[in-house]
């Protein structure tokens, strides 16, 4: 039988962001999935060497990698479409749960366990339930560093959407976020030879 789950994954290069924004470099879902694991990872680590954490930090950067996931199928909605009112809020979840089904249906029985414990948040392991909270934050996380290299290049487009990301994730209350955004988040806003 032909399974084509890993390959559905592999388009995410296909599916562009932002897609309402004028950008001066577009961002893609491939490109916003692997920043956000890198810096789930980087969340884990800091709350376990800072704060005494005990964080699965691969776990949090393999939660990262797939948080999208859905949106091979449904592409990316845009934050005010997809955050207008409740009802399209639970309309667009009804639509990712669907997503999310179609896509563990296209991997061989032996593996949808496996994939359905990343893909529909089920707590498979202890502190899962912690490390999705890291990965929310570091997904809003990638948003505001996408704003700071947009306003960085020129495109005043972006400049609403970094204070309203920067209100969310003061609001999350994460203190390994904070501790990124006091300690890595200002080289975000500096040429490559001001960070050598």
């Amino acid at each position: 039988m032909n399974h084509s789950f890993f390959a559905l994954m592999g388009r995410m290069k296909y599916i562009s962001r932002w897609a309402l924004m004028r950008n001066t470099h577009s961002e893609n879902l491939a490109d916003h999935s692997h920043e956000t694991a890198v810096i789930a990872h980087a969340l884990a680590l800091i709350g376990n060497r800072k704060l005494g954490r005990h964080y699965n930090a691969e776990r949090a950067a393999l939660l990262g990698l797939y948080h999208d996931a859905p949106e091979i199928l449904t592409g990316d909605m845009p934050t005010p479409v997809k955050y207008h009112d409740p009802e399209m809020k639970n309309a667009y979840r009804r639509v990712e749960e669907k997503a999310q089904e179609t896509l563990l249906d296209k991997l061989p029985d032996y593996l949808q366990d496996d994939f359905r414990q990343i893909l529909q948040g089920e707590d498979a392991q202890e502190g899962d339930a912690e490390l999705r909270t890291l990965v929310k934050a570091a997904d809003k996380l990638c948003a505001l560093i996408k704003c700071i290299e947009e306003e960085k290049a020129g495109n005043t487009e972006f400049i609403q959407a970094g204070r309203s990301t920067r209100r969310i994730l003061e609001n999350l209350r994460c203190p390994e976020a904070e501790i990124f955004m006091r300690e890595f988040l200002p080289s975000y806003s500096m040429t490559l030879d001001e960070q050598k």
